[in-house]
């Protein structure tokens, strides 16, 4: 049996666990990074892993993330002669499903455009199209209205990743909106 789960205990075997790569991006939405692992940790055999640009790290305290988190600085530091593991590579092998949590414009715009200039864009961009890829934009209103957005997330569905809508509140900066 893998570990941490007794031999025996079911006729079927050892459950295998789940593995949920959650990408989070720039925008304020990723204050809640914390919140959102703590609840996705309380599903049982499901095993997470959080890739993380740059500019979102301003959001969240890398201390309150307690599963592996990783960053630019770790695809670099990582890999150091031809036999050596590439981390996107292997953060895409891993990976049974990814959501992108919260997906800001920037990121929404490189990847519709193909972009891959950081480890997260790396990773979707060599993401198996057999496993689920959830996204999540977040944006302000006026952002979120602009016609790009529209197309943008257009071609993410026609890669055939699913979006889950934005919601209607009170932002940040005070409007309301999506």
């Amino acid at each position: 049996p893998e570990p941490g789960f007794p031999a025996g205990r079911s006729s079927a075997g050892p459950r295998k666990k789940s593995h949920l790569l959650v990408g989070v991006t720039g925008s304020v939405a990723a204050l809640k990074l914390p919140l959102l692992i703590d609840e996705l940790l309380k599903i049982p055999g499901l095993e997470v892993k959080v890739v993380t640009t740059e500019r979102a790290k301003h959001f969240y305290n890398a201390q309150e993330i307690p599963v592996p988190l990783y960053s630019d600085e770790d695809e670099w530091q990582l890999w150091k002669a031809r036999s050596d593991p590439v981390l996107h590579i292997e953060l895409r092998r891993w990976a049974d499903l990814m959501l992108l949590a919260p997906l800001d414009a920037n990121t929404l715009a490189k990847l519709a455009s193909g972009i891959c200039d950081n480890l997260l864009t790396c990773v979707i961009r060599a993401w198996d199209l057999s496993k689920p890829l959830l996204f999540c934009p977040a944006m302000n209103t006026a952002m979120w209205e602009h016609p790009l957005t529209a197309q943008q997330v257009e071609q993410l569905k026609g890669f055939g990743y699913t979006e889950i809508p934005c919601v209607v509140k009170k932002l940040v900066c005070g409007d309301e909106g999506q």
